[in-house]
């Protein structure tokens, strides 16, 4: 398949066209930097704060906690600003930020600090990522949807970076020098990244403006073209009445989903580790990256076969599963098999339940559904707070219970789901989707 190039940005040099491939490197480094690195690395180091540190379980929760606080507030501040998610300044400085924090974590053992610092990663690692969000959909809106699935292939390419830099370090080094690596390993990936283009700064009338700011952001990974709507006005008068109990039992499910995923996210290894000692927890956190690389790019092509609810509700019970085998089994074969899984699936969850808000055209579904998703993922660490006296086997235990409940909301979802929606489109000159994903939308409302 031919690829068409980019138009060249006003503020390129020379004019010359930007590859898309290029384009996609750039924001898989951001994205790997901002999530893969500054939010996760924390999974593979906790284990290792535990015993050279020594932090507690309940204090590890609070940090986890901090950093999914400060990542809703970053995400608030890109949805309250817009005009930010437009800052080329705002993204290096974000970069800057979170690569500081990172290298100041060794510098204290004050429990109050650490949380200061993982709160302002959380905030930096969501301004990261709405600005490169934006900018990577705002210019591939043209360009099949497998490119920008796999430029958020590199969140899982930044987890699976970190963890296996922790886990070559662990024998000759502690916590230290793992965060300070962690650093570093940022830093190339804000350099990578620092030339990434905006989002173009919108040209068009209101309504065309506000359907392309919602086609571009509820896509995250398999661009829901058809989801598209005039103006807000029209979605409340003729979408919403008919759609509010299929957005609320999603938004139910992917709230819960938030709350499960997490606990996992988070403790994964540091369970693995308690029955199983040794390499054996960082090995699986890598197999989790390199799970997630390909995941969304995968889940989009899926969806060109089965309704989005079918792969929502599958992706979810995949996931349960997943989270319990370490706790139920354990043993390398379990861990690792549970790695997979895991790393398939939360990447895919957040694609699916975001197109399938889109699908429904349920004003500010975005929002909506990433709010529900950002306090479910602040309320799981404090949720098994509590249990983690008792070791990481009940936490996992739980989240998976969890995300089978919001399997079985996905389930209800599935009942007279409208997978026929007639979609109102805007009558503005737009720009096209290429051919390849008019298909892939068609299949879709299988």
């Amino acid at each position: 398949m031919s690829v068409r190039p980019l138009r060249a940005s006003p503020a390129g040099s020379a004019g010359a066209p930007h590859s898309p491939w290029r384009h996609v490197a750039q924001a898989a480094a951001a994205l790997a930097a901002g999530m893969g690195v500054g939010r996760f690395v924390y999974t593979p180091i906790l284990p290792l704060m535990h015993a050279g540190a020594g932090l507690s379980a309940g204090a590890g929760a609070n940090l986890a906690t901090a950093n999914y606080i400060g990542y809703l507030l970053g995400a608030l501040v890109g949805i309250l600003a817009p005009a930010l998610v437009r800052s080329r300044a705002l993204l290096r400085i974000s970069l800057v930020v979170l690569t500081g924090t990172l290298a100041a974590m060794p510098a204290t053992h004050d429990t109050a600090v650490w949380f200061a610092l993982r709160l302002s990663a959380g905030v930096a690692s969501a301004l990261i990522f709405v600005i490169a969000v934006s900018s990577l959909l705002s210019h591939l809106r043209e360009y099949p949807a497998h490119l920008p699935g796999w430029a958020f292939g590199g969140v899982g390419a930044g987890i699976a970076l970190s963890g296996l830099l922790v886990l070559v370090l662990r024998p000759v080094a502690d916590w230290r020098a793992a965060w300070w690596a962690s650093a570093a390993l940022a830093a190339v990936l804000a350099v990578a990244s620092w030339n990434l283009r905006p989002e173009a700064r919108p040209t068009t009338t209101q309504a065309t403006q506000a359907t392309q700011a919602t086609q571009a952001i509820q896509a995250n990974a398999d661009r829901a073209h058809e989801a598209t709507t005039v103006t807000a006005a029209a979605a409340d008068s003729s979408h919403a009445p008919r759609t509010h109990r299929w957005f609320t039992t999603l938004f139910a499910s992917y709230t819960l989903e938030g709350v499960g995923y997490i606990i996992a996210g988070t403790f994964l290894v540091a369970a693995i580790e308690q029955s199983s000692p040794g390499p054996l927890g960082g090995g699986a956190w890598v197999l989790v990256g390199l799970a997630a690389v390909p995941s969304s790019a995968l889940w989009a092509r899926l969806g060109r076969r089965w309704s989005r609810p079918d792969l929502l509700l599958a992706a979810l019970v995949v996931q349960a599963v997943g989270i319990a085998l370490p706790a139920l089994i354990g043993g390398a074969p379990a861990a690792l098999v549970a790695a997979v899984l895991f790393g398939a699936t939360f990447i895919g969850v957040s694609t699916l339940a975001l197109a399938t808000g889109a699908h429904l055209e349920f004003p500010r579904s975005v929002a909506l559904l990433t709010a529900g998703y950002s306090v479910g993922q602040i309320l799981g660490p404090l949720v098994v707070a509590p249990l983690l006296h008792h070791g990481y086997q009940q936490a996992l235990v739980l989240a998976a219970s969890v995300v089978l409940v919001a399997a079985v909301a996905a389930a209800v979802l599935r009942i007279g789901f409208p997978h026929h929606m007639v979609v109102v489109r805007a009558t503005a000159p737009v720009r096209q989707p290429a051919p390849t994903e008019s298909a892939a939308d068609a299949g879709s409302h299988r």
